[in-house]
Formats: structure tokens, C-alpha cells, sequence
């Protein structure tokens, strides 16, 4: 039987409540007087997204998909599959894809072309964590909350095997 070992606090609840003000601040600098959609990615970005609307003072509309890729465990075989699309029309519309954290970039990459085919005016991408050692996609990430290192993160809504999501904090799985 595997036994989870939690590693140490890599990033609190605090540091994370002051970069989701400072990247609302920034959205709203960049959107100044604009509404923005902000599209969550399930079921990760869902406490991120919360942080983040909490500190856009501009109008806004959410919505929510929720995609899974599939190939081998240790190779992304670049098929995406929408498990649930928008329930909001886009067309015209500054889009910000909210996420948990970007690894290799396939899934984002992805989503990013899809969501500028639905003629949205602009779309930008907002994730918790940036994982630059994963990245098998060029992608661009217009605001980041943290880098962190090539680990198995957990906490803050990233899970493993659907635990640990609701660590108020940022955490890694320690190898054995």
C-alpha cells in the first residue's frame, strides 16, 4: 500500500490572498473600464478563481470547463477533450482563463485557440502556478502567480487522486 507523504508548506495562504490582489490589480489596470469573462478551469482553479474575482473591480461575467487530456501516463498525446464547454457566449469578449497551474502547456495551448475561435476579443491566461520544467508547448502566461519546481504539487484545489485539494496552502508529494 502507497503512503502518501506530504511534503513542507511551499507557498501559505497568505502569500497567495497577496498575489491574487496584486494580479487583480493588474487585470484591472488592463481592463480598465471592460467587462471580463473569466473561465475557470474544473476542478482545480476553482479556490485561485475565487481569489481572483474577489480583487477585479470590474464588471464580470464566470463560467467554467472542464477538460481532460488523454495518452500515456508519462507522455501527453496532445488530444484534449472537452468534458464541459461554456454556457456563455464569448463572441467579442475579453476572456481570462483562470487555472490551477500550468505544466506542459498542451491542455492551455489548446483551450487558447478554441476560446479565440468563439471570436473572443481577447484571450489571456491566469494561473496559480507555473511549472516551466513541464512545458512541452511554447504557451504564454500573462500572469502568474508562482514558479515552482518540477514536484507533484497538491493543496489549494490541486489534488492526487482527488485529496488533498482543500490544503489551505501549496504542498508537494514527497517521492519514495
Amino acid at each position: 500500500m502507497h503512503q502518501d507523504t506530504i511534503g513542507t508548506v511551499m507557498i501559505t495562504q497568505e502569500e497567495i490572498n497577496a498575489k491574487a490582489a496584486e494580479i487583480g490589480q493588474q487585470i484591472e489596470k488592463d481592463f480598465a473600464g471592460e467587462e471580463v469573462v473569466l473561465i475557470g478551469i474544473l476542478r482545480g482553479a476553482v479556490l485561485w478563481m475565487g481569489d481572483i474575482m474577489k480583487n477585479v473591480n470590474l464588471d464580470m461575467v464566470i463560467d467554467f470547463m472542464a477538460v481532460s487530456s488523454y495518452g500515456a501516463s508519462t507522455k501527453s498525446s496532445g488530444v484534449v477533450k472537452i468534458n464541459k464547454d461554456l454556457d456563455t457566449n464569448i463572441s467579442g469578449k475579453n476572456v481570462i482563463i483562470v487555472e490551477d497551474i500550468v505544466d506542459s502547456g498542451t491542455t492551455l495551448n489548446y483551450l487558447k485557440a478554441y476560446l479565440q475561435n468563439h471570436d473572443a476579443k481577447c484571450v489571456k491566461i491566469c494561473t496559480l502556478l507555473d511549472k516551466p520544467e513541464g512545458r512541452r508547448v511554447d504557451i504564454d502566461v500573462d500572469y502568474i502567480g508562482f514558479t515552482v519546481d518540477d514536484r507533484f504539487i497538491v493543496g489549494y484545489g490541486l489534488d492526487f487522486d482527488q485529496k488533498y485539494r482543500n490544503l489551505p496552502y501549496i504542498t508537494y508529494l514527497e517521492q519514495e
